[in-house]
């Protein structure tokens, strides 16, 4: 039943275009270029032209937004969202597999983050392993089949953890489920120590496997005949990590272990690392921002492990203080439900540090898109850039702020008052599909007759 009225919901709600859109009269926040009254030109998926007076081409679709506000689209650099699996966690070392080939384009997560306004986001590999899974960048684009979620634009990326997570060595009792036994099943590493020697010994390997194929290209150029190395599917991704093709994504929270995997990075001259969670950044901003890394964190969350026990509400504005490149993430998974409320979480390092209004807008906009190596395209409101916008009725930093329209790539895929108008259609369908369905399981239970 949900699978038909999710198709419903496509069917009756397709993304409106037009050729030519122009957003007129609203507040904009460009984030890089300042903040201002003005237009918005849209034109083949792209912003065509903005600033305080631009022209109206002839024939253009007119969106009136005085006493809006327009912002880009936010993006995420950290959830787990529309996965249908996340860990594999029965190895240390699972580079081998990657995450968009089990992303759902029906996950309602979706349609949930792109009415918070979210147009982009990295959903990843969990934390399970030292070294885990490869990542997926895609748009909303509510209604697109999985591969055309997809945003072939980013950078392929690689999730890695430290702490307490990959350091858990599976079942030492085995199953401790009554009526069932099951041998002991250890996974090494058992320790932080361990986490770290993982790390080293992976990329040690790939390094040497980099140098079989270099050796190996080497001798086909030179027209000997030689045997190719034999592939390794889990070393590939982290050549190219080491050949700079590839980004890493690193939960971390102790400042301790944040030093060792910066260190780690440094033998392997590793840079552009984002360090996700990185609760206790603030004690080592200066480290990670000489060495060109990144943060990605969250507001305002503590003291729910024993790891985020020294984490406080300044640490994104004394990392940005810092020289560090700081987003702010949701970690969402299993919904959107904070993933929606980031304008919300931005505005509270204008209360926590001090911050501006266009700092705190960056840190979901034009600073998630660097880290993600997508800035080029996406993170702000420039000509030439992806038409990704978010109209809001209010100020968009304010817990009262709605969000009324969003646009991806120049479509408009969601609009406030359409979906509100729709529900009740909706909930007629599914009382419709409740009811089928109770006539067909009670014409398909025995019958209760009486014996004669």
């Amino acid at each position: 039943m949900r699978h038909a009225i999710l198709t419903a919901m496509l069917l009756a709600a397709p993304p409106v275009s037009a050729e030519v859109t122009v957003i007129q009269n609203a507040t904009i926040y460009t984030v890089t270029k300042g903040t201002f009254r003005g237009s918005i030109v849209i034109r083949d998926g792209k912003i065509a032209d903005v600033g305080e007076k631009v022209m109206t081409p002839a024939g253009a679709r007119v969106i009136d937004a005085t006493g809006k506000h327009v912002i880009p689209g936010i993006i995420d650099a950290h959830t787990h969202i529309a996965l249908d699996s996340i860990n594999e966690s029965s190895v240390s070392v699972s580079s081998m597999v990657n995450v968009a080939e089990m992303l759902n384009p029906e996950s309602i997560s979706i349609y949930q983050a792109l009415a918070g306004g979210v147009t982009v986001c990295n959903s990843m590999h969990g934390s399970a392993n030292s070294i885990g899974g490869q990542n997926v960048v895609f748009k909303m684009r509510w209604g697109a089949d999985a591969r055309g979620l997809i945003y072939d634009k980013a950078k392929p990326s690689i999730k890695m953890a430290l702490g307490e997570n990959p350091k858990r060595q599976g079942s030492p009792q085995g199953l401790q489920i009554p009526g069932l036994s099951s041998p002991q099943n250890l996974r090494y590493p058992g320790t932080r120590l361990g986490v770290e020697d993982v790390i080293r010994d992976a990329f040690t390997r790939a390094r040497a496997y980099q140098r079989e194929w270099k050796d190996y290209e080497a001798r086909k150029a030179r027209g000997e005949k030689h045997l190719p190395p034999r592939r390794d599917l889990e070393l590939e991704p982290l050549v190219e990590v080491l050949e700079g093709k590839r980004l890493v994504h690193a939960h971390c929270y102790r400042a301790d272990e944040i030093l060792m995997l910066i260190r780690v990075f440094d033998d392997f001259n590793i840079r552009g690392v984002t360090f996700q969670h990185v609760l206790e950044g603030y004690k080592v901003a200066k480290e990670i921002a000489e060495r060109g890394h990144y943060a990605s964190t969250f507001s305002d969350w503590w003291s729910y492990k024993v790891e985020a026990y020294d984490a406080i509400p300044y640490n994104a504005a004394i990392m940005h203080r810092k020289g560090v490149l700081v987003s702010l993430n949701s970690d969402d998974a299993g919904g959107a439900e904070l993933m929606r409320r980031l304008n919300t979480e931005a505005a509270k390092v204008v209360k926590y540090g001090g911050l501006s209004e266009n700092e705190a807008l960056a840190m979901i906009t034009i600073n998630p898109a660097r880290q993600l190596a997508i800035d080029q395209w996406v993170g702000s409101i420039e000509a030439g850039k992806d038409a990704d916008l978010v109209i809001y009725d209010k100020h968009p930093l304010s817990s009262y702020a709605r969000v009324e329209k969003v646009f991806i790539d120049g479509r408009q895929y969601f609009d406030r008052d359409e979906d509100l108008s729709r529900r009740p259609k909706f909930e007629a369908e599914k009382e419709g599909l409740r009811k089928k369905m109770t006539d067909q399981q009670k014409q398909a239970a025995p019958q209760n007759r009486r014996p004669s």
